[in-house]
């Protein structure tokens, strides 16, 4: 009996040993994080001797440029542009030149964007977010409630930001998006420190949600965020595996975006959506390099995609979107192949909380599109969430 509870005490610390990971904290308010960072590419984590984590924040697009599809690529060389040093509250522990000192956990904050509330979102953690920049298209009711009463405020847009209300919901920190349109110089002059929140650079739906572990990491709840992204990993990967498991050699096509102003707006093919199209088991038309949006003309787009399969469009349409709004809009779209045969992969914004949920549910998006691509996939009575065939 002795000899077993020596092995089994033996077999735990070289569990608890393997939890250990130069990326990863050890130990959280919660217990164990056995987790690293297996998607995201725009931020590491690494914990001192003394319990402080350096958290090193990177464009995660810069960064793929970087070193493309090298196995050999490290920490020191990651192209990083912030660096803070999270502390635990009252701990007078020294934190290394260059790094800014923030204390965790962090119990007051503002966000500027749908995607980072939506990480708070998944971790139950709206006592924490102070302000919001709107509530265009926002559905949830609890932060709803929040705005009414108070507890949350309105700051304004990029911009054109309310700096007294910003200082007077006194937050600790800002999560902020750099890359974006900006307007950050008001709030600098606050002196609050200021979080880039890069989620929305990511190239993967699973490094994109992976974000959540960031946002943990600053409210002391990285044990819980470790958790909501091991379910979604599973559930994304075990719909992918089964896709894979077709062994496609004819993947059906797909293109997106609408006409506005002149021109045509889609996505590039390094894009997180082309990306989850792949992974639903379709091609998308686009096979480029772009990473984010791209302008292009009707005709250019015609020519890629006059034969395609599926077209999905992601809009603000007020009232029920038809086909005879999409061929109102521009007449030409009545020429593509998808709009003929009825196959408009549609969601309206404003009568879905897509970009308020979807960030942290892209095994929910996948589910979706290859209920769509691959039904035979799909329980006969799955119920889409965000996604839908246009009828």
């Amino acid at each position: 009996m002795r000899y077993l509870i020596k092995l089994c005490s033996l077999l735990l610390a070289i569990m608890l040993v393997g939890c250990v990971s130069k990326t990863r904290p050890t130990e959280t308010n919660a217990g164990v994080a056995c987790d690293t960072l297996r998607y995201a590419k725009g931020f590491t984590v690494r914990t001192l001797d003394n319990g402080v984590r350096l958290v090193d924040v990177m464009d995660p697009q810069e960064w793929q440029r970087m070193v493309g599809d090298s196995l050999d690529a490290d920490e020191e060389s990651m192209p990083v542009s912030y660096h803070f040093a999270l502390v635990p509250k009252g701990d007078a522990a020294d934190v290394p030149e260059g790094y800014v000192r923030v204390e965790v956990p962090v119990e007051r904050t503002l966000v500027m964007t749908m995607l980072q509330l939506a990480d708070f979102t998944a971790l139950d953690a709206h006592d924490v977010v102070k302000g919001i920049t709107g509530t265009k298209n926002l559905f949830n009711a609890d932060i709803r409630q929040r705005i009414n009463d108070g507890r949350m405020v309105k700051i304004g847009m990029e911009g054109n930001f309310d700096t007294e209300l910003i200082l007077a919901a006194q937050p600790e920190v800002i999560f902020i998006s750099p890359f974006k349109r900006g307007g950050y110089d008001a709030i600098k002059e606050t002196g609050v420190t200021l979080i880039p929140h890069l989620g929305y650079k990511e190239l993967t739906p699973l490094g994109q949600a992976e974000w959540v572990k960031f946002v943990g990491l600053f409210i002391g709840k990285e044990y819980e965020a470790d958790s909501v992204f091991n379910g979604i990993e599973q559930r994304y990967n075990a719909l992918k595996l089964k896709v894979d498991s077709l062994q496609l050699t004819d993947r059906p096509t797909v293109f997106s975006g609408e006409m506005h102003g002149g021109n045509w707006y889609a996505v590039g093919g390094k894009n997180t959506l082309a990306q989850i199209f792949r992974d639903a088991g379709a091609r998308y038309v686009i096979d480029s390099d772009d990473t984010g949006g791209v302008h292009i003309e009707f005709e250019q787009m015609y020519a890629l995609a006059a034969n395609a399969d599926y077209w999905r469009i992601l809009n603000s349409f007020d009232g029920d979107f038809s086909y005879e709004a999409l061929k109102a809009s521009e007449p030409r779209n009545e020429l593509f192949k998808a709009f003929r045969e009825h196959r408009v992969i549609y969601c309206n914004m404003k009568q879905t909380p897509y970009y308020e949920k979807s960030p942290v549910m892209p095994d929910v998006v996948l589910s979706d599109l290859v209920a769509v691509f691959h039904p035979e996939l799909m329980p006969s009575d799955y119920e889409p969430t965000f996604y839908t065939l246009l009828r």
